[in-house]
């Protein structure tokens, strides 16, 4: 079965009873609730029997972060599939409308939301009066979030301006900043520990949000060779995507829970709990986009490696929903 935009006209046709895009519809709004629900009702169930508290606002913060996240994976993606869709030859002059700018109008709410909460002291704030802006700049964990406000604010008018390409500046900025958040100054070995997330964040925002923009490149283009080619291209890349993301969180993950904890700790602490199904879901990504690989290799029609490259973006964005919730989270111990 092959889903492009010309294959699944003539399937409509066939069908009248049936609506043009309604499963894609339906599919968006399960994927929308469950990035509400997944941050919301996602802590109480993750801290459920571990003994630990969470922090006030968890669920709050959880759903800003993975806005954020998501705001990130969607210019880098457009940028990255863009250009390599660019380089196909006999490539049809149809793109898909940008959506960088809504993801930088939503970042940009994001990171105001996480701005004012850390300048509340990392309390929820109830009115403006408690919202100490000046206090920002007084702090480390401030300046990274007013940088992160600023950068979302430049990344769109970089993306309503002429050279759309110099997101790329300012929406590394953010990277760096989620990096710098993540790994405080009193952390053992914190540029490390900065630099594999800063590689894990780039490679799994090049890797979700740029198989999201190559699908909706090919719905433009419909069935032939150049969507083939496109499709090839970015899953060559993917597999060294796929590889870089999981050697940097496994990375990641021992330096904040050494071996010998580490089926303890998946298991009796939330944080653990959350990464596992992180690590689960990664699974599934991986192999859907085996599967894809396979039919994009094996199969008389090429193009029907869109149909598990689809699903795979939607588990994509769960992957993205749980690392928002895995950041609110309090850490394992490490000692």
């Amino acid at each position: 079965m092959t889903l492009t935009g010309r294959t699944s006209e003539v399937t409509d046709a066939h069908d009248p009873s049936r609506r043009p895009g309604t499963g894609r519809a339906v599919a968006v709004l399960g994927l929308a609730v469950l990035a509400v629900a997944i941050p919301s009702f996602g802590p109480s169930a993750a801290l459920h029997g571990t003994g630990e508290a969470a922090a006030p606002g968890t669920g709050g913060v959880a759903l800003l972060r993975t806005v954020l996240f998501a705001a990130l994976c969607v210019p880098l993606g457009e940028l990255f599939a863009g250009r390599r869709a660019r380089s196909v030859p006999g490539a049809p002059p149809a793109a898909p409308r940008s959506w960088a700018p809504w993801a930088a109008a939503a970042g940009f709410l994001a990171a105001l939301g996480l701005a004012s909460v850390v300048a509340t002291g990392n309390l929820v704030p109830h009115s403006l009066s408690e919202i100490d802006v000046g206090g920002l700049y007084a702090t480390r964990d401030g300046q990274v979030a007013l940088l992160e406000v600023n950068a979302f604010l430049i990344a769109g008018l970089c993306a309503r301006s002429g050279r759309p390409a110099l997101q790329l500046w300012p929406l590394s900025a953010v990277v760096v900043a989620e990096a710098l958040r993540a790994h405080p100054a009193t952390e053992h070995g914190p540029l490390v520990g900065a630099g594999l997330t800063v590689v894990h964040l780039t490679c799994a925002a090049l890797w979700a949000g740029g198989l999201l923009h190559v699908l909706r490149t090919l719905r433009r283009w419909g069935p032939g060779e150049p969507g083939v080619a496109l499709l090839g291209l970015y899953a060559r890349v993917a597999a060294w995507l796929l590889a870089a993301v999981s050697a940097t969180g496994v990375w990641s993950s021992l330096r904040r829970m050494p071996p010998g904890t580490v089926m303890e700790q998946l298991t009796d602490t939330a944080y653990g709990r959350t990464l596992l199904a992180k690590v689960l879901l990664v699974v599934v990504v991986a192999a859907l986009a085996l599967w894809a690989r396979t039919r994009l290799r094996r199969a008389s029609d090429p193009l029907t490696a869109c149909a598990p490259a689809r699903v795979e973006v939607v588990a994509l964005g769960l992957v993205v929903v749980v690392s928002g919730l895995l950041t609110a989270l309090p850490l394992p111990i490490r000692w």
